[in-house]
Formats: structure tokens, C-alpha cells, sequence
């Protein structure tokens, strides 16, 4: 695991896309809740808010920071990073993640009873046929095993797919989409490549509309058919409702491909942890959470400053992008013992902030943790060991936004 040690580099604005930061960000993270835990970026309207307490803050005043994503971090021509606004791309959508009351309101109450209050228990021995597919995949590939391609990315995308009411066969193109969406937030790339990244991706839409048309004459119990009858009922527009869709497949696949990579290196480099969750599976719950704590799946999310505000004593202009770090607030001593330590008797194991808190925690955390959880269990009980490949290390993917292995080779014992 990565542990936050020291950080001695200069605090300029090319820090937060250097590369050795992006690979590993905790040590900047804490020089940053030390010194500067609502940091100006230099030459940027951009302010990075690295601290549990200030974090907090800011999620409570909503009439001060708004969600929606008016503005990307981009790299400029000369290497360094700039700021680019979302509506040189057109029109967009604000929806669930984006979007602040009433509309937030509107578009999550469409969703979220669908996803809590039914569907998440039957959905229980479908992703646990689907772990069981692609651990079976990953058993025929021998002892040594790419783990991020075979197992930790392509069942959130078959599992978010089937929630959705799609085809399980187009798990792959749902797994492309849920992934290129969040390079775009990536931070490292210029106009011309995020362009090319867009155009990726862009026949997600109209599949989406699509499906929405065919659930609009047969709206069934999935999502698609949910969204599908708010459209009808007028609830929804259908811009809308296909970007409720879009979000859902990327903060679904994003999320549960990191949480369980990670959740699978993070026993790799500890034997004896392995051991020992091996040995009393009642542990795999709190250390799911521990995982989520330690390596957030998005390291943080922008807020826009809607009004001149003050945060942690420093002053925010209207209009200035606020990223909110939840990758530091969750490693904050301030808030937690031990906080670069996995720590498996918490007192409240839920208290961190990888889904976010109040009106936006994310309506997908339950199914994400059934996943990660189910992909845990049935990896220790089909293994008798296993560990990173000593001259193949794991890769991160490049980004200032998501938190995910993009290689992860395993050496595996096999039961």
C-alpha cells in the first residue's frame, strides 16, 4: 500500500499532473492538509481542498459550491495544466454527480429507490455467478494472471449493464464506456486528445437512446424501463434520462473496477493480512471499507464556487473550481488512528468519504461493495496464495481523478 511519508517537491501547478504524484499522491496530500489544506493552485482559478474538516465543510454549503462539472483540468501546450470549460464541448447535462437541488432531486429520485430498495439483494447471486465466471477465467490462464483485464474490470461492467437492463454480451463496449469516460477528467491530456477520447466513447449515447426507445414500449423492472416511463411521464427529458444512464455506467464500472483492484493488491503485498482475512472471511466486509478509505477509487470531485465564500481561512473568489480530495480527507490523522494503516476494528467503518457524503453519496455504493466483497471471498477460497509478479509490477491508471490499476499481474496458488 501506498503510505503517505514525506513530500519535499515545490507546490506549484505542474505538481498535480506530475507523474510520480499521480502514481502515488499521498505524500503531496499530506504536506498539503499540513500546510496548505484549502491550497491556490498557483496561476489557476483552482483550489485543492485536502482536509477532512474542510472537505466537510464544503459538502454542507451548497449555496456556496456547486456540483456541477463547468470546468476541466486539461494540459496546455507548454506541458503545464490549464483549465478548460465542459460547454466548448456543447450542451451539456447536469445529472445525479452534477447537478444541484431541485434537479439533483428529480434525477435521483428516479434511480435510487430502484437501486436500494429492491434490487440490490436480487442482484446478489447474479454478481456472484458473474465473480465466479471471470474467476474461472482467471483460474484457465494458469498461475500467472493479469488480474485488472480478467476479473477486476469487466464485472462491474457486466453487473451495472445487467442493473441497467442491457444485453450482457455488450459488457464489453459498457466496460469501454464506463472507463473512457473518466480519462477525460484524467487532468493529463490536451484539447486534441480529449477530443479523440470523446469521439471514443460517443456512440454511448446514441445505444443508450436506443435501449431507452425499446424499454419505452416495454419498460420491464430495470433501470432502462425506469428511466424509460419517467420520460413518458414527462419526469424526465430524454437528454436527461440518457445521462442518468451515462453516469450510472461510468461511476458504477469506474468505481468497483478500482475497488477491487485495489482490494486485490492490497492483500497481494501483505501476506499476512492475506492470511488472516483467509482464515475469517467476517473480515472482508471492514476490509472493503478499509480498502475504500485507503485508495478512494476518485482520489476527488470538482465543486464550482458560486459565490465569494471563505474556506479554512482562505478566500475563494466566485467562479473558482474547488476540488474536494476525499483520498486526503481519508488518510486525515486529524480524523483517523493509524490512517496509512489498514485497521480492520474501526469503530465506525463507514465513516469515510470514498462515496462522498450528504445529498451526493453515491447511489451505488451498496452494489460496489457487494462486489467487492463477493470478488474478495471467492478469490480466498479458491486460492492458497497470491502476490504481485516480482518483475512485472502493477500500473496505475495516469490520472489526477481516478484511483485504478490498469495492470495488475498476480502470481496465484490455485486450491
Amino acid at each position: 500500500m501506498n503510505s503517505a511519508t514525506s513530500f519535499s517537491g515545490s507546490l506549484e501547478a505542474r505538481t498535480i499532473i506530475d507523474p510520480d504524484v499521480l502514481d502515488n499522491p499521498y505524500p503531496f496530500f499530506e504536506r498539503l492538509r499540513q500546510e496548505h489544506p484549502v491550497w491556490l493552485v498557483p496561476g489557476l482559478d483552482l483550489a485543492f481542498v485536502a482536509s477532512h474538516e474542510h472537505v466537510l465543510d464544503a459538502l454542507r454549503r451548497i449555496d456556496d459550491f456547486s456540483s456541477h462539472l463547468d470546468v476541466l483540468v486539461i494540459t496546455g501546450e507548454d506541458g503545464s495544466p490549464a483549465l478548460f470549460r465542459t460547454d466548448n464541448f456543447g450542451e451539456g447535462t447536469t445529472t445525479l454527480a452534477t447537478a444541484d437541488p431541485p434537479e439533483h432531486t428529480k434525477h435521483r429520485s428516479v434511480v435510487f429507490p430502484e437501486l436500494v430498495a429492491r434490487r440490490m439483494e436480487e442482484m446478489r447471486p447474479y454478481i456472484e455467478s458473474i465473480v465466479a465466471d471471470h474467476i474461472s477465467n482467471a483460474r484457465a490462464e494458469g498461475t500467472q494472471v493479469e488480474w485488472a483485464n480478467t476479473v477486476a474490470h469487466p464485472i462491474p461492467a457486466r453487473v451495472v449493464g445487467h442493473l441497467i437492463g442491457l444485453p450482457d454480451e455488450d459488457w464489453p463496449d459498457v466496460m469501454r464506456w464506463a472507463l473512457g469516460g473518466g480519462l477525460v477528467l484524467a487532468g493529463i491530456y490536451d484539447l486534441e486528445t480529449m477530443a479523440a477520447l470523446l469521439a471514443g466513447i460517443g456512440d454511448a449515447t446514441p445505444y443508450l437512446i436506443e435501449k431507452l426507445d425499446e424499454a419505452g414500449n416495454d419498460p420491464g423492472s430495470y433501470l432502462v424501463g425506469v428511466c424509460a416511463k419517467a420520460v413518458a411521464s414527462g419526469d424526465l427529458k430524454m437528454r436527461e434520462a440518457t445521462a442518468t444512464l451515462g453516469v450510472l455506467l461510468g461511476a458504477g464500472g469506474e468505481s468497483t473496477a478500482s475497488l477491487i483492484g485495489n482490494a486485490t493488491r492490497m492483500l497481494a503485498e501483505n501476506p499476512k493480512l492475506q492470511d488472516q482475512i483467509r482464515a475469517d472471511h467476517n473480515l472482508i466486509e471492514p476490509y472493503i471499507e478499509e480498502v475504500l478509505r485507503l485508495e478512494s477509487p476518485f482520489r476527488g470531485h470538482y465543486r464550482q464556487v458560486k459565490r465569494e465564500c471563505e474556506l479554512g481561512g482562505v478566500t475563494l473568489k466566485a467562479g473558482t473550481t474547488a476540488m474536494l480530495l476525499w483520498a486526503s480527507a481519508n488518510r486525515d490523522a486529524a480524523e483517523y488512528d493509524r490512517p496509512d494503516e489498514v485497521v480492520l476494528n474501526r469503530r465506525i467503518p463507514r465513516s469515510h468519504l470514498a462515496f462522498g457524503r450528504g445529498i451526493h453519496h453515491c447511489v451505488g455504493a451498496s452494489l460496489a461493495r457487494m462486489e467487492g466483497a463477493s470478488a474478495t471471498k471467492l478469490l480466498l477460497q479458491e486460492t492458497s496464495f497470491f502476490s504481485l509478479v516480482d518483475d512485472d509490477p502493477p500500473q496505475w491508471e495516469s490520472s489526477m481523478f481516478v484511483r485504478r490499476n490498469e495492470h495488475l499481474p498476480l502470481d496465484i496458488s490455485w486450491n
